[in-house]
Protein backbone atom coordinates (compact mmCIF):
# COMPACT_ATOMS: atom_id res chain seq x y z
CA UNK A 1 0.00 0.00 0.00
CA UNK A 2 2.01 2.92 -1.28
CA UNK A 3 -0.63 5.22 -2.83
CA UNK A 4 -4.38 5.72 -2.52
CA UNK A 5 -6.49 6.45 -5.58
CA UNK A 6 -9.77 8.29 -5.01
CA UNK A 7 -12.10 8.19 -8.01
CA UNK A 8 -15.30 10.14 -8.36
CA UNK A 9 -17.81 8.91 -10.93
CA UNK A 10 -20.76 11.01 -11.99
CA UNK A 11 -22.52 12.61 -14.89
CA UNK A 12 -24.33 10.43 -17.37
CA UNK A 13 -22.13 7.44 -16.54
CA UNK A 14 -23.91 6.56 -13.29
CA UNK A 15 -27.30 6.08 -14.93
CA UNK A 16 -26.01 4.45 -18.14
CA UNK A 17 -25.78 0.69 -17.49
CA UNK A 18 -23.27 0.00 -20.27
CA UNK A 19 -21.01 2.95 -19.42
CA UNK A 20 -21.20 2.14 -15.71
CA UNK A 21 -20.36 -1.49 -16.40
CA UNK A 22 -17.24 -0.49 -18.36
CA UNK A 23 -16.21 1.90 -15.61
CA UNK A 24 -16.64 -0.70 -12.86
CA UNK A 25 -14.34 -3.09 -14.72
CA UNK A 26 -11.72 -0.35 -15.14
CA UNK A 27 -12.01 0.75 -11.52
CA UNK A 28 -11.60 -2.82 -10.30
CA UNK A 29 -8.31 -3.05 -12.21
CA UNK A 30 -6.85 0.05 -10.50
CA UNK A 31 -3.94 -1.23 -8.43
CA UNK A 32 -3.44 -0.53 -4.75
CA UNK A 33 -5.93 0.80 -2.21
CA UNK A 34 -8.77 2.76 -3.77
CA UNK A 35 -11.91 4.64 -2.84
CA UNK A 36 -14.93 5.39 -5.02
CA UNK A 37 -17.22 8.41 -4.62
CA UNK A 38 -20.33 8.60 -6.77
CA UNK A 39 -23.01 11.04 -7.72
CA UNK A 40 -26.48 10.24 -8.98
CA UNK A 41 -28.08 13.60 -9.58
CA UNK A 42 -29.82 12.60 -12.80
CA UNK A 43 -31.48 9.64 -11.08
CA UNK A 44 -32.56 11.94 -8.23
CA UNK A 45 -33.98 14.45 -10.70
CA UNK A 46 -36.01 11.75 -12.46
CA UNK A 47 -37.48 10.47 -9.21
CA UNK A 48 -38.26 14.03 -8.10
CA UNK A 49 -40.15 14.60 -11.34
CA UNK A 50 -42.18 11.42 -10.79
CA UNK A 51 -43.04 12.67 -7.30
CA UNK A 52 -43.81 16.21 -8.53
CA UNK A 53 -41.02 17.65 -6.38
CA UNK A 54 -39.36 20.62 -8.16
CA UNK A 55 -35.62 20.48 -8.85
CA UNK A 56 -33.85 23.79 -8.29
CA UNK A 57 -30.17 24.25 -9.23
CA UNK A 58 -28.02 27.30 -8.47
CA UNK A 59 -24.49 27.46 -9.95
CA UNK A 60 -24.52 23.71 -10.51
CA UNK A 61 -25.59 22.94 -6.93
CA UNK A 62 -28.91 21.37 -5.97
CA UNK A 63 -31.20 23.21 -3.56
CA UNK A 64 -32.25 20.54 -1.06
CA UNK A 65 -35.66 20.98 0.54
CA UNK A 66 -36.79 18.46 3.15
CA UNK A 67 -38.68 16.57 0.44
CA UNK A 68 -35.64 16.65 -1.85
CA UNK A 69 -33.45 15.40 1.00
CA UNK A 70 -35.68 12.32 1.26
CA UNK A 71 -35.33 11.72 -2.48
CA UNK A 72 -31.55 12.14 -2.68
CA UNK A 73 -31.06 9.94 0.39
CA UNK A 74 -33.11 7.18 -1.20
CA UNK A 75 -31.31 7.51 -4.52
CA UNK A 76 -27.71 8.23 -3.46
CA UNK A 77 -27.38 6.14 -0.29
CA UNK A 78 -29.78 3.46 -1.46
CA UNK A 79 -30.40 2.67 -5.12
CA UNK A 80 -27.23 4.02 -6.73
CA UNK A 81 -24.83 3.09 -3.93
CA UNK A 82 -25.99 -0.50 -3.66
CA UNK A 83 -26.17 -0.92 -7.43
CA UNK A 84 -22.51 0.12 -7.75
CA UNK A 85 -21.41 -1.98 -4.76
CA UNK A 86 -23.11 -5.07 -6.19
CA UNK A 87 -21.46 -4.50 -9.58
CA UNK A 88 -18.05 -4.18 -7.92
CA UNK A 89 -18.63 -7.39 -5.97
CA UNK A 90 -19.44 -9.15 -9.24
CA UNK A 91 -16.00 -8.09 -10.51
CA UNK A 92 -14.24 -9.40 -7.42
CA UNK A 93 -13.77 -6.01 -5.74
CA UNK A 94 -14.82 -6.30 -2.09
CA UNK A 95 -16.63 -2.97 -1.82
CA UNK A 96 -18.51 -1.54 1.14
CA UNK A 97 -21.13 1.17 0.57
CA UNK A 98 -21.22 4.12 2.93
CA UNK A 99 -23.01 7.36 3.57
CA UNK A 100 -21.32 9.96 5.74
CA UNK A 101 -23.39 8.79 8.72
CA UNK A 102 -22.06 5.21 8.53
CA UNK A 103 -19.15 4.81 10.92
CA UNK A 104 -19.29 8.58 11.40
CA UNK A 105 -17.43 8.68 8.09
CA UNK A 106 -18.16 12.27 7.08
CA UNK A 107 -19.68 15.02 9.19
CA UNK A 108 -20.77 18.35 7.79
CA UNK A 109 -22.43 21.56 8.94
CA UNK A 110 -25.57 22.90 7.34
CA UNK A 111 -24.73 25.77 5.00
CA UNK A 112 -25.90 29.21 6.23
CA UNK A 113 -29.05 30.53 4.56
CA UNK A 114 -27.26 33.69 3.45
CA UNK A 115 -26.55 34.73 0.75
CA UNK A 116 -28.34 31.72 -0.81
CA UNK A 117 -30.51 29.24 1.08
CA UNK A 118 -29.60 25.79 -0.28
CA UNK A 119 -31.72 24.00 2.30
CA UNK A 120 -30.35 20.77 3.77
CA UNK A 121 -26.95 21.11 2.14
CA UNK A 122 -23.78 20.46 4.09
CA UNK A 123 -20.28 21.92 4.04
CA UNK A 124 -17.49 19.56 5.05
CA UNK A 125 -14.80 20.92 7.35
CA UNK A 126 -11.17 19.74 7.12
CA UNK A 127 -11.77 17.61 10.22
CA UNK A 128 -15.05 16.23 8.88
CA UNK A 129 -13.60 13.13 7.23
CA UNK A 130 -12.90 10.18 9.51
CA UNK A 131 -9.54 9.18 8.08
CA UNK A 132 -9.13 6.60 10.86
CA UNK A 133 -12.15 4.73 9.53
CA UNK A 134 -10.81 4.96 5.98
CA UNK A 135 -7.43 3.61 7.11
CA UNK A 136 -9.13 0.73 8.91
CA UNK A 137 -11.28 -0.23 5.91
CA UNK A 138 -8.38 -0.01 3.47
CA UNK A 139 -6.21 -1.99 5.86
CA UNK A 140 -8.85 -4.74 5.85
CA UNK A 141 -8.78 -4.60 2.02
CA UNK A 142 -12.27 -3.18 1.64
CA UNK A 143 -12.95 -0.63 -1.07
CA UNK A 144 -15.11 2.15 0.41
CA UNK A 145 -17.85 3.47 -1.88
CA UNK A 146 -19.16 6.83 -0.68
CA UNK A 147 -22.35 8.57 -1.73
CA UNK A 148 -22.95 12.29 -1.26
CA UNK A 149 -25.11 12.03 1.87
CA UNK A 150 -23.40 13.19 5.08
CA UNK A 151 -24.66 14.05 8.57
CA UNK A 152 -24.25 16.80 11.13
CA UNK A 153 -23.62 14.58 14.15
CA UNK A 154 -26.93 15.62 15.68
CA UNK A 155 -29.29 13.36 13.79
CA UNK A 156 -29.75 15.36 10.61
CA UNK A 157 -28.71 14.07 7.20
CA UNK A 158 -27.25 16.59 4.76
CA UNK A 159 -26.81 16.55 1.00
CA UNK A 160 -23.32 17.45 -0.20
CA UNK A 161 -22.00 18.01 -3.68
CA UNK A 162 -20.39 14.72 -4.73
CA UNK A 163 -17.35 16.54 -6.12
CA UNK A 164 -16.88 18.12 -2.69
CA UNK A 165 -17.19 14.73 -1.00
CA UNK A 166 -14.53 13.33 -3.36
CA UNK A 167 -12.18 16.23 -2.67
CA UNK A 168 -12.70 15.96 1.10
CA UNK A 169 -12.22 12.19 1.11
CA UNK A 170 -9.05 12.57 -0.94
CA UNK A 171 -7.70 15.15 1.51
CA UNK A 172 -8.49 12.78 4.39
CA UNK A 173 -6.86 9.88 2.55
CA UNK A 174 -3.74 11.99 2.00
CA UNK A 175 -3.24 11.91 5.78
CA UNK A 176 -2.78 8.14 5.44
CA UNK A 177 -0.75 7.74 2.24
CA UNK A 178 0.07 9.84 -0.85
CA UNK A 179 -3.22 10.24 -2.71
CA UNK A 180 -4.32 10.86 -6.29
CA UNK A 181 -7.80 12.18 -7.13
CA UNK A 182 -9.52 11.34 -10.41
CA UNK A 183 -12.83 12.86 -11.54
CA UNK A 184 -14.54 10.69 -14.18
CA UNK A 185 -17.59 11.60 -16.22
CA UNK A 186 -18.87 11.45 -19.82
CA UNK A 187 -16.49 14.02 -21.36
CA UNK A 188 -12.75 13.71 -22.16
CA UNK A 189 -12.02 16.38 -19.56
CA UNK A 190 -12.57 20.13 -19.41
CA UNK A 191 -13.48 21.26 -22.91
CA UNK A 192 -12.97 24.59 -24.66
CA UNK A 193 -16.10 23.80 -26.70
CA UNK A 194 -18.37 20.98 -25.55
CA UNK A 195 -19.37 20.31 -29.18
CA UNK A 196 -15.77 19.85 -30.36
CA UNK A 197 -14.17 16.58 -29.24
CA UNK A 198 -10.73 17.96 -30.16
CA UNK A 199 -11.01 20.96 -27.79
CA UNK A 200 -9.76 19.23 -24.63
CA UNK A 201 -7.89 21.60 -22.31
CA UNK A 202 -4.90 19.47 -21.17
CA UNK A 203 -3.77 21.66 -18.27
CA UNK A 204 -5.51 24.15 -15.96
CA UNK A 205 -3.77 26.34 -13.42
CA UNK A 206 -5.57 28.85 -11.15
CA UNK A 207 -4.81 31.64 -13.66
CA UNK A 208 -6.17 29.62 -16.58
CA UNK A 209 -9.23 28.72 -14.51
CA UNK A 210 -9.94 32.39 -13.77
CA UNK A 211 -9.76 33.17 -17.50
CA UNK A 212 -12.04 30.25 -18.42
CA UNK A 213 -14.64 31.41 -15.90
CA UNK A 214 -14.41 35.01 -17.09
CA UNK A 215 -15.10 33.84 -20.66
CA UNK A 216 -17.93 31.55 -19.43
CA UNK A 217 -16.21 28.49 -20.87
CA UNK A 218 -16.35 26.90 -17.44
CA UNK A 219 -19.78 27.18 -15.83
CA UNK A 220 -22.55 25.33 -14.01
CA UNK A 221 -21.54 21.89 -12.70
CA UNK A 222 -17.91 22.23 -13.78
CA UNK A 223 -17.36 25.09 -11.31
CA UNK A 224 -17.63 22.99 -8.11
CA UNK A 225 -15.53 20.26 -9.76
CA UNK A 226 -12.65 22.65 -10.44
CA UNK A 227 -13.03 24.51 -7.15
CA UNK A 228 -12.74 21.22 -5.32
CA UNK A 229 -9.82 20.08 -7.46
CA UNK A 230 -7.72 23.08 -6.50
CA UNK A 231 -8.80 22.80 -2.87
CA UNK A 232 -7.59 19.21 -2.82
CA UNK A 233 -4.21 20.19 -4.26
CA UNK A 234 -3.88 23.05 -1.79
CA UNK A 235 -4.56 20.67 1.12
CA UNK A 236 -2.19 17.83 0.32
CA UNK A 237 -3.52 15.70 -2.54
CA UNK A 238 -0.67 14.86 -4.92
CA UNK A 239 -2.50 15.05 -8.23
CA UNK A 240 -5.92 15.72 -9.74
CA UNK A 241 -7.08 14.78 -13.22
CA UNK A 242 -10.51 15.14 -14.86
CA UNK A 243 -11.26 12.62 -17.60
CA UNK A 244 -13.72 10.42 -19.45
CA UNK A 245 -14.73 7.34 -17.47
CA UNK A 246 -13.45 5.13 -20.30
CA UNK A 247 -9.99 6.67 -19.85
CA UNK A 248 -9.57 5.75 -16.19
CA UNK A 249 -6.66 3.48 -17.05
CA UNK A 250 -4.66 6.05 -19.04
CA UNK A 251 -3.39 9.63 -18.73
CA UNK A 252 -5.80 11.30 -21.16
CA UNK A 253 -7.68 14.17 -19.53
CA UNK A 254 -7.31 17.59 -17.95
CA UNK A 255 -4.56 17.86 -15.36
CA UNK A 256 -4.93 20.41 -12.55
CA UNK A 257 -1.80 22.09 -11.17
CA UNK A 258 -1.11 25.05 -8.91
Amino acid sequence: MDRITVVKIGGNVVDNPEALGRFVKSFTSVSGPKILVHGGGKEATRLSQKLDIPTIMIDGRRVTSRETLDVVTMVYAGLVNKRIVSMLQAEGCNAIGLSGADGNAITATRRPAEPVDYGFVGDISPAGVNDGLIATLLGMRYTPVFCAITHDGNGTLLNCNADTVASSVAIGASHILPTDLVYCFEQPGVMEDIDRPDSLIPLITPAIYADLRARDIVNKGMIPKLDNSFRAIDEGVDSVIIKHADNLGNNIGTILRK
